[in-house]
């Protein structure tokens, strides 16, 4: 009999709510690869997202098949053939794409039937349809090479998932399409949940894949993860890195998300299959695991400029009239602009926060983090969060800190701890306030 601890269960099913409330009603498309099933992680994947349909998220699943037809075609006794990291499909490697396809779907249509005693299934009732959603046309002969009945996604019935959907089922959608003559065609799961993504203008694309996300530094495999990338950096990341032509490479998933995203998905997300429960932590969790590919305009959020003091300015002074935050003079933030990340929404600025570097303790300080009461509880906390912790690491920091008197919740629901004031940096240090008696809040980042 497992026991409940409640002092870190109920804060942490507390601070799982805001997501459960967000997601319900959106559409997600979930693709897994094959190597994920050939792994063993089939079942308990499935149980995650039941967890998700069960909170009211719309599914569509792709399943991948490489390691799959793989094997069929080495039982065949048939070599497999690549280029440019897509499968040649020839008239036996169809065959084992359609066997590989059929077991496959079998075996996912029977994980989500368990319904075992003392498992995330039981009292679970999902059902999953499956069936022609795709229209595909073939390759063809790129390069000189033919790729004989490897095929590109033509339209998806999005019409049709979306009714499927609405009566409660998990679309399940296998990388296999047809031409409307009825002639097969071999799929790759990743340009089918791609594809499916953008018909259905899905809320997220996830893919479970063999890699961690991307990294930092592509080429350092011990570089850290890159938790989040607007579009436009990881369109320049993709046009820095060279053609891919594996699934390990960096480019392979990435290319798939910007192109959702430039399609309007607004979130794009890169998982390891390896870590248990990484679809749950990425929904249900600040800071996810993997790499998620964020849709939003560069002038929504971005560092300020001088032209922002004045939007500064008037959103910070109600919070500096009752005593939330310190007072500043515009001096000073004209002097410190460099320092702010602002968002803002046709010209109005109504988020920020500034970043204090101290270099030689390895640390920095967030200061005046402050969201317009006339949208706060939207996420654009968060937002601004993360973005000021991209800017840390950038700058090879190891950790963050805030000084507060009435927030210390919000920053310890997003992974702040509390310090002694004496842990800060002694020209911080010199500058506390301690009639004011601020709380100090670290976060650290690596």
């Amino acid at each position: 009999m497992s026991l409940v601890f409640p002092h870190t269960f109920v804060p942490w099913f507390r601070a799982v709510a805001p997501y459960i409330h967000a997601y319900r009603g959106e559409t997600f498309v979930v693709g897994l690869c094959g190597e994920a099933i050939a792994a063993g992680k089939l079942s308990a994947f499935v149980q995650d997202l039941a967890i998700l349909h069960a909170m009211g998220i719309r599914i569509v699943l792709v399943h991948g098949f490489r390691p799959q037809v793989s094997e069929q075609l080495k039982a065949k006794g048939h070599p497999e053939r690549f280029s440019q990291g897509m499968r040649i499909t020839d008239p036996t490697a169809l065959d084992a794409a359609q066997e590989a396809a059929g077991q496959l779907r079998f075996e996912i249509e029977a994980a989500f039937s368990q319904g075992l005693p003392n498992t995330p299934m039981a009292n679970a009732t999902v059902r999953v349809v499956s069936g022609n959603f795709l229209t595909a046309r073939p390759v063809g002969i790129v390069d000189g090479v033919d790729f004989g009945h490897s095929g590109l996604v033509r339209k998806v019935d999005a019409a049709a998932i979306r009714s499927s959907m609405d009566a409660g089922a998990v679309v399940l959608l296998s990388p296999f399409g047809f031409s409307p003559t009825g002639e097969a065609f071999n799929l790759t799961m990743e340009e089918v949940a791609t594809s499916a993504a953008i018909a259905l203008q899905a809320d997220k694309l996830l893919f479970l894949t063999e890699i961690a996300g991307v990294r930092e530094k592509p080429d350092d495999p011990d570089s850290p993860i890159d938790t989040e990338l607007t579009l436009a950096d990881a369109e320049r990341l993709l046009g820095s890195l060279p053609r891919p032509n594996h699934p390990s490479d960096a480019a392979f998933y990435l290319q798939h998300c910007v192109k959702a995203c430039r399609a309007g998905v607004e979130r794009s997300h890169i998982l390891p299959f390896a870590s248990d429960g990484a679809l749950l932590m990425e929904v249900y969790t600040h800071d996810g695991i993997g790499t998620m590919v964020v849709d939003e305009k560069l002038e929504s959020l971005r560092e300020a400029t001088s032209d922002d003091v004045g939007g500064i300015l008037q959103l910070i002074e109600p919070f500096e009239r009752d005593g939330t935050l310190v007072r500043r003079e515009r001096t000073e933030i004209e002097r410190d602009v460099a320092n702010y990340t602002v968002i803002e929404h046709d010209g109005v600025i109504f988020g920020c926060a500034a970043l204090y570097p101290y270099a030689e303790s390895r640390t920095a300080e967030m200061a005046a983090l402050t969201i317009s009461p006339a949208v706060q509880g939207q996420g654009d906390g968060e937002r601004i969060l993360k973005r000021i912790e991209q800017r840390a690491r950038a700058m090879g920091l190891d950790s963050i800190f805030v000084l507060t008197t009435r927030t210390m919740h919000w920053f310890i629901k997003r992974g702040f701890a509390p310090a002694d004031p004496d842990w800060l940096p002694e020209a911080r240090k010199r500058k506390y306030n301690w009639d004011r008696k601020s709380q100090v809040l670290v976060k650290p980042l690596r």
